[in-house]
């Protein structure tokens, strides 16, 4: 059976599945994101951190937050692709790159948020609602 969320790694050394729909979806706009991803955003839907499975061993890198708080994004060790993100201020939270999906339409996003810190370029859907900050904002 296919999980309904399922993905992977550029070249496929780690993959996760989820049958559990995400508590939050949204394009993420802050300088981290932007900085760590090369683009505008980072689409991101955020999952129960034991609803998700994961095979092979991603790396993470730990930064800190705007927030104070930190901020760990896991990658592929081989390809670099990155694919999680953990929250300091969400623990058992597990963030997932929605460009990872085997199908990445499945991806819904609710909100912009950081939007204070978008580019001048990067051209938002107007028909999603905005925070300047956080989403918990």
């Amino acid at each position: 059976m296919k999980s309904k969320y399922a993905g992977a790694c550029l070249c496929g050394e780690v993959r996760y599945e989820s049958d559990s729909e995400p508590a939050f979806s949204g394009n993420c706009h802050c300088k981290d994101c932007q900085r760590s991803s090369g683009g505008s955003f980072t689409p991101a839907m955020f999952f129960s951190e034991a609803s998700v499975s994961i095979s092979g061993a991603p790396k993470y890198f730990r930064s800190t937050g705007d927030s104070g708080c930190f901020i760990e994004r896991g990658f592929c060790p081989s390809c670099g692709s990155q694919l999680f993100t953990k929250l300091e201020m969400m623990p058992g939270v597990l963030g997932i790159k929605a460009g990872t999906l085997d199908d990445a339409s499945m991806f819904n996003p609710r909100l912009d948020f950081y939007v204070s810190s978008a580019q001048h370029w990067d051209h938002m859907d107007p028909r999603l609602p905005k925070r300047e900050k956080s989403p918990q904002g």
